[in-house]
């Protein structure tokens, strides 16, 4: 028996296929391979996708990942994708625009002015957030700026819950989704309809609720047959990526840490209380394992600019260099490289920086001493430091990490890269064989009933690596550290 997998990610998506057995990933694929999904930016900040496109690359990747295996012994179908996404559809469920991605921050001003109308007290009692630039603040920007676009709209979507109605043609979203678009509101366990009516808009547009484990609705026969699938198998599981990937590093319980580095870079940690950042630098949303009765809030540090930096580079130094060449560059310079300093904030505004708009910068280039490997390597210490900065936000909720979890991917495969942020935070850290496709697929299972327990569920988890603080970086990170932050300091003047 088989679990599937789907991450539909901003940079491409991947399926993974699980034995449900034993736990173990079977095969995984991702499209499009060797490159990254479109984003469109038509003006500066904005930052959309075409959800037509997720479903293109979908089919090829769970067609790639069935390949040579038995789709007809796929039982369930779990989904993680990108946070935070506007999908907006018509009467007859077809988007009636681009998606407003996750990194898009056109809204900023919406979100702000709401705040202020609505006050602190009530946002982050109610919502743990200020609306700032999330899906509720993207789709009052709609409404404020493209009204006859608005008027068409009769159902609003995260993501996941695009590709969940195109693969069972049922309109559904959760608990914990709703709250990662500032959609929820926590003293009522119910849906922000408050926030909403502030904006003059119908809480109808939302999408009915599902549990985010338990059989949510059965794959359509026609879509069934286009994938090579049984048809009538449920989707069991959908979470937003930074959730679903500390639930794939079973990081469930207050106080456990998860960490990732792909497009963006997060830090994701546990807690029992509905904590918030008076000052917003970190966010709390619904965890996978949240109840009212029993509170599990994720506290998330997002950076925009990680993983899209080091893309950045790797098309700018020349192509064909694989990553892993990249990080042969960096081998060769020593850790501080040499002076350089790279801030990685192009990938619009940072929330941990009071949704500013910084930009990337070079600090301290020197044409006589300076190569492509210290560029290369000021640029992971510049997303290490980058991650060490904004874990002052997750203390103010009382987390601070004694040890950080990742999934053996992106930035984490590179040794540079975990070993500066190692020295730098003083902690260690596990690498764990996952990913975020496979941690749907095991949602799928607990959701569908086939795993008993979170024990059945993370059998096959299994600690790759464990990175702990090398003495001879603490130095050398502390004051390259410094230098970066001297650098941040003046950009933010």
């Amino acid at each position: 028996m088989f679990l599937l997998g789907i991450d539909l990610g901003s940079s491409a998506v991947k399926a993974s296929l699980v034995d449900a057995s034993t736990g173990r990933i079977v095969s995984s694929a991702q499209s499009p391979q060797g490159e990254e999904l479109p984003i469109a930016a038509s003006r500066p900040g904005w930052a959309e996708q075409d959800p037509a496109m997720w479903w293109e690359h979908a089919v090829k990747a769970v067609r790639a990942a069935l390949a040579g295996q038995d789709g007809s012994a796929v039982a369930a179908i779990g989904i993680s994708y990108q946070m935070h996404g506007l999908v907006t559809l018509d009467a007859n469920m077809q988007p009636v625009r681009p998606a407003i991605i996750w990194c898009d921050s056109r809204a900023v001003e919406t979100g702000a002015q709401a705040f202020a109308a609505l006050g602190a007290d009530t946002c982050l009692g109610r919502l743990l957030n200020s609306p700032g630039n999330f899906t509720a603040s993207k789709l009052a920007w709609v409404k404020q700026n493209e009204p006859e676009v608005f008027a068409r709209i009769r159902k609003i979507m995260l993501p996941g819950d695009y590709l969940a109605l195109r693969l069972t043609g049922e309109a559904q979203t959760t608990a914990s989704g709703l709250s990662e678009g500032t959609l929820w509101d926590f003293s009522k366990n119910a849906p922000a309809d408050f926030l909403l009516r502030h904006w003059g808009i119908d809480p109808s547009l939302l999408a009915a609720l599902t549990p985010t484990f338990g059989r949510q609705a059965a794959v359509l026969g026609s879509v069934a047959a286009e994938l090579g699938l049984p048809a009538g198998i449920p989707v069991a599981y959908r979470a937003g990526d930074q959730p679903n990937n500390a639930f794939s590093l079973n990081v469930l319980q207050p106080g456990e840490i998860a960490a990732t580095g792909g497009t963006s870079g997060v830090v994701y940690g546990v807690s029992d209380r509905l904590a918030f950042d008076p000052l917003s630098r970190v966010n709390g949303f619904a965890h996978v394992n949240h109840t009212a009765t029993d509170p599990r809030v994720g506290v998330l540090l997002c950076i925009n600019g990680t993983g899209i930096l080091y893309a950045w580079l790797r098309r700018t130094l020349g192509a064909g260099l694989s990553y892993s060449q990249l990080n042969d560059l960096a081998t060769a310079v020593p850790a501080g490289s040499a002076g350089l300093s790279i801030l990685p904030f192009g990938n619009g505004a940072e929330r941990m920086l009071g949704n500013r708009r910084v930009g990337a910068q070079v600090v301290g280039l020197d044409f006589l001493q300076h190569g492509n490997g210290h560029l290369v390597r000021a640029a992971q210490e510049g997303i290490a430091f980058a991650f060490s900065h904004g874990i002052a936000g997750m203390k103010a909720t009382s987390l601070s990490p004694a040890k950080i979890r990742a999934g053996n991917a992106n930035l984490f495969l590179s040794p540079i890269f975990r070993d500066t942020l190692a020295a730098t935070l003083g902690v260690s850290i596990e690498l764990v064989s996952t990913d975020g496709a496979a941690g749907a697929a095991r949602g799928a299972g607990l959701g569908a009933g086939i795993f008993k327990s979170n024990a059945e569920a993370f059998a096959g988890l299994t600690v790759l690596e464990t990175i702990d603080p090398k003495p001879a970086l603490v130095e050398p990170c502390r004051e390259a550290a410094a230098r970066w932050e001297a650098a941040l300091a003046k950009a933010l003047s």
